[in-house]
């Protein structure tokens, strides 16, 4: 990796900085993009040309590399605002000039690395904007002998996971489901995946990282101080710079793991299977995943045409001789058999919980855009998502209440997507991290409406229809607050202020506390003191960043 920040960065930010002003001084009254291509045009290292990294709307390529990353297709359409210039660096050099030339000329920057913000703010904005492109980030560097790894932000999480099991049969790392997440977002809000009753998050995991600051100044760990290494890991780390690294520590894995997924309809008694299973799988053994995908599916044998479905799916860290017992012991009612299961390497558990046949190549996680697509019905089709946590059992009644909602979604349409705590999970301190979701918590519950066709009518129907789910959801969920998850963002929990129409650009503590102290319950106050403290100009910002305590205008434009 490069040394942290050099005397050479420290003289290409001083000149870059003269630079802007006088070009300020000239072209007061241009729009602040071309102020801006000017600045990157004469400070771009010499071996850079700028046409390989940087593409404004006239060029041809760039409706392609904006849309490549979209993974939302709420955000595709036309209508969304889109940048004015995407830079694509390959080197942390064209990260500080892109963040220096940006700061002087008003632009905010937003930071992509695989594009699945749940409200498409990696790469949107309503106020003049640059997408800053990681995908060039993307190497993989694994020392199998100290079990750590270095990966690139804007790597994906197919990535990681291929490179590392192309280096070892037993090691492993315990990040999300979907192989197109990109490793830059996923990590720095937590990320969740299938073995974090074992290990915890992938946030939990990570010993060192690399960032740039609002400054141009690249720090790792040790330069950075303790206080921004504890807030880029689960506060998000774009409300503090740009983050082009993370180091990470692997964890060991049996060679062999079992999976199953075994439906039940309401005729095979999937309400009183779901209402047992919330005092079973926060208790199993911390080797096993018990989660629930559950919603509306064709039925030609019941009334109406359409029951309800829960998928009982599950991942064991060992034989399935070992997990057969484990669960005719605790859970005998689901009637799992040996035919169910399948014994895998935990690569094939990537494929299986990425939405993908186990036997096709676990290649196929390393594409951005893979040919093969996933059945995960999110990479898929339209959505809108919400997220809480449940603390005490619901009540067969309370359940009932959602399959009469998800009955009114048309068949696959609707879909619960609940998943166990216990284990690792609640004996990591809820101020270990900015993540606070610990102990107390017996699962989480995310709640999602598909839909197919495009155009605001059809979606407003369903995000209506997301919020009514989400109102009767209220009395059998956490409370004071009612806590959510940064990285299944929802902007209906509330947004900062942006120098939009109303001119205010300043977004108080009480203001953005709405939605920060859901994310991060009593870890918010820490992370704006550190954000107020590394961005006391709150340069990055977005609908949902930390605030800055005494933010002022930072650029001609604010």
């Amino acid at each position: 990796m490069k040394t942290p920040y050099s005397f050479l960065s420290i003289l290409m930010i001083v000149s870059i900085i003269l630079s802007c002003n006088s070009c300020h001084a000239q072209s007061s009254h241009s729009p602040p993009q071309n102020d801006f291509l000017q600045c990157l045009s004469l400070h771009l290292p010499n071996n850079t040309g700028i046409s390989s990294v940087v593409y404004t709307p006239n060029d041809a390529s760039y409706l392609s590399i904006l849309l490549s990353s979209v993974r939302s297709l709420r955000f595709r359409s036309s209508s969304t605002p889109r940048p004015q210039v995407i830079v694509t660096p390959f080197e942390e050099s064209q990260i500080q000039t892109t963040i220096l030339c940006a700061r002087e000329n008003g632009m905010q920057i937003r930071i992509r690395s695989g594009g699945h913000d749940y409200e498409g703010l990696s790469y949107t904005s309503q106020v003049p904007f640059v997408v800053l492109d990681l995908f060039n980030f993307s190497e993989v560097s694994i020392d199998v002998d100290q079990k750590t790894a270095w990966v690139g932000a804007g790597a994906i999480i197919g990535q990681l996971y291929y490179r590392i099991s192309q280096t070892s049969k037993t090691l492993a790392f315990p990040a999300g489901a979907c192989p197109t997440v990109g490793v830059g977002g996923l990590f720095s809000g937590g990320g969740y995946g299938p073995m974090l009753r074992k290990f915890g998050l992938a946030a939990d995991n990570i010993i060192d990282a690399r960032i740039i600051d609002v400054n141009g100044r690249i720090l790792d760990r040790k330069s950075m101080g303790e206080d921004l290494f504890w807030a880029i890991r689960g506060g998000g780390g774009s409300s503090f710079g740009v983050i082009t690294a993370w180091k990470l520590k692997l964890v060991t894995v049996p060679e062999t793991l079992t999976i199953f997924s075994v439906g039940r309809t309401l005729e095979q008694n999937a309400t009183q299977l779901v209402h047992k299973w919330q005092y079973i799988a926060p208790n199993l053994n911390e080797d096993i995943l018990l989660s629930i995908s559950i919603g509306p599916v064709n039925s030609s044998g019941v009334a109406g045409g359409k029951t309800i479905q829960a998928n009982f799916n599950s991942v064991y860290l060992g034989g399935v001789d070992k997990l057969l017992p484990l669960l005719e012991q605790s859970f005998p009612e689901l009637g799992v058999r040996r035919e169910d299961c399948t014994e895998v390497s935990w690569i094939q558990s990537a494929l299986f919980f990425g939405g993908y046949s186990i036997q096709v190549s676990p290649e196929v996680v390393t594409s951005r855009n893979p040919e093969i697509r996933s059945t995960l019905p999110i990479t898929r089709y339209y959505f809108k998502a919400k997220l809480d946590y449940v603390q005490e059992p619901i009540s067969i009644k309370g359940f009932e209440g959602m399959w009469k909602l998800l009955l009114e979604r048309e068949a696959n349409m609707g879909e619960l997507l609940v998943v166990p705590y216990g284990g690792k999970m609640k004996e990591i301190s809820e101020t270990a991290l900015p993540f606070p979701h610990r102990a107390g918590n017996l699962y989480k519950i995310q709640q999602l409406a598909y839909w197919e066709e495009s155009g605001a009518v059809a979606s407003e129907r369903s995000i209506s229809w997301s919020r009514k789910l989400h109102d009767y959801m209220t009395p059998y969920v956490s409370k004071s607050p009612r806590a959510s998850y940064m990285n299944y963002r929802d902007l209906d929990l509330g947004v900062n202020n942006y120098n939009g129409g109303d001119g205010k650009t300043t977004t108080s503590y009480a203001q953005a506390s709405v939605w920060g102290l859901k994310y991060f319950k009593n870890n918010f106050k820490r992370l704006v003191q550190i954000k107020t403290k590394v961005d006391p100009t709150n340069f990055f910002r977005n609908e949902q960043s930390i605030p800055s305590l005494y933010s002022k205008s930072s650029s001609k434009n604010n």
